[in-house]
Formats: structure tokens, C-alpha cells, sequence
């Protein structure tokens, strides 16, 4: 039994707070049950060395876990990144990057700050879906005050986690749902249906072909109800 007698294929309750952070270009606050992630953007008016030149802009992100939202204090990571983090980053960063043509953005750099200020399993999908809104928004920031001369053309991004669960396929884990799968899985997709990632590991027992179908197809139910927020 799921907590509050939630269905396998259920997500948890989802709820945005938008202009959380005034001073960002835009910020959003999502919250999917218990995980709780701040999604804050800054624009650079410059790109990485390697896009100098090309006309081309850049979206990146940063993502960490506060000290107080897990169970037991978090350590900063103040003397550099963690492996797990790095790994996070590069995929909230890519997700991002499918959004849209860099080059409507001029040699800008998009910095996204996904900060996890409650942690109950999904942060990293939780950080891309609010990270993609947030981004949407700063957009049609810029071009509502012609630092771009239209607002660029964007397909929506958002990601959700499913699992294996007690022999059973279960869509947007809580922590303890996560801690006792045999699979666990991160899929990413676009708004017309593509997948942007799929990140699925068997943690107690191999999964069949069916079951990984199986996943699929309840992710894809997930993100389309996410796509809602847009």
C-alpha cells in the first residue's frame, strides 16, 4: 500500500510557486509530494571559450541538496562536487539544452540553480521539470524587455522516476519506495513524445524487456500530466 492509498500508476500531489526569488531573471518553486526543489535562473551575457564567436548560446545548471532537507543533515559540499552531483548537473543541463535553438538566444548563457530544499525521492526529475519552467519564463522575461527580439519557439521538457516495487511497476517514487526497489528509473521526454533520457537500474533483480516497457509507458503518462504546469 502507497502512502495516502496512492495508486501505482499515481503521481504524487505537484504544485508550483512561481517568482519565489524576485532578483532572478525568473525562479519556481516545485513541489511533487515531499521533494521540494527552488529552480532559480541568470542570464551571462557571454558563453563558454568554445562558443565564442558561433553566434550560439549555452544553458547549464547547478544543482545541490541543502543540509536540512534529508533526515539527517546533508553535508555541504564546500570543498567541490560530488560525483553523484556532477552527474545530476550534466543531466538537468542536457534536458534543458533540448528545449530549444540555441542560437535564438544570441551568446548567452543560461545558468539554472536547481536547490533541493526537501528531499523524498525524484529530486533530480523534480529539478529538471521546475528547471524547464523556470527557464520558459526567463524567456519570455527576456523578450518581453527586447533582450531578444521574439521569444524563442520551445519544446517542453519534463522528467519523472518509476519503479519496481514489490513486483509491482510504480510511477514518482517517495524515498522509502526508492530505497527498496528492485529497479529504479529517470526518464526524460519532450513534449512531443521523445525521449530525452533513460536512466534505469536493476538494484535487487534484473528487469525483463515487458517490465522496462512497462516503466516506459507509466513515465510518459507522468510527464504528460507535468507538461499541465506549463
Amino acid at each position: 500500500m502507497r502512502l495516502n492509498d496512492r495508486a501505482a500508476d499515481a503521481m504524487r500531489p505537484i504544485a508550483i510557486e512561481r517568482n519565489v526569488q524576485p532578483q532572478a531573471e525568473a525562479s519556481i518553486l516545485i513541489k511533487m509530494g515531499n521533494t521540494h526543489v527552488l529552480c532559480g535562473v541568470s542570464v551571462e551575457e557571454k558563453v563558454p571559450p568554445f562558443l565564442e564567436g558561433t553566434g550560439q548560446g549555452w544553458i547549464t545548471a547547478e544543482y545541490g541538496i541543502l543540509p536540512c532537507a534529508t533526515s539527517s543533515r546533508y553535508r555541504r559540499e564546500v570543498s567541490g562536487r560530488s560525483g553523484r552531483t556532477f552527474e545530476i548537473q550534466r543531466l538537468i543541463g542536457r534536458s534543458l539544452r533540448m528545449m530549444l535553438d540555441l542560437s535564438t538566444i544570441g551568446e548567452r548563457t543560461i545558468r539554472v540553480d536547481c536547490d533541493v530544499i526537501n528531499a523524498d525521492g525524484g529530486t533530480r526529475t523534480a529539478s529538471i521539470t521546475g528547471a524547464a519552467i523556470a527557464v520558459r519564463n526567463a524567456l519570455g522575461a527576456m523578450a518581453a524587455d527586447g533582450r531578444l527580439d521574439e521569444m524563442p519557439q520551445l519544446l517542453p521538457v519534463a522528467g519523472v522516476s518509476v519503479g519496481m516495487v514489490d513486483g509491482t511497476v510504480m510511477l514518482d517514487l517517495d524515498y522509502d519506495e526508492d530505497s527498496r526497489a528492485d529497479a529504479d528509473a529517470n526518464f526524460v521526454m519532450t513534449g512531443d513524445g521523445r525521449w530525452v533520457e533513460m536512466q534505469t537500474t536493476a538494484e535487487g533483480e534484473p528487469y525483463t524487456l515487458v517490465e522496462f516497457n512497462q516503466m516506459a509507458e507509466l513515465a510518459q503518462k507522468g510527464i504528460r500530466e507535468l507538461f499541465d504546469l506549463w
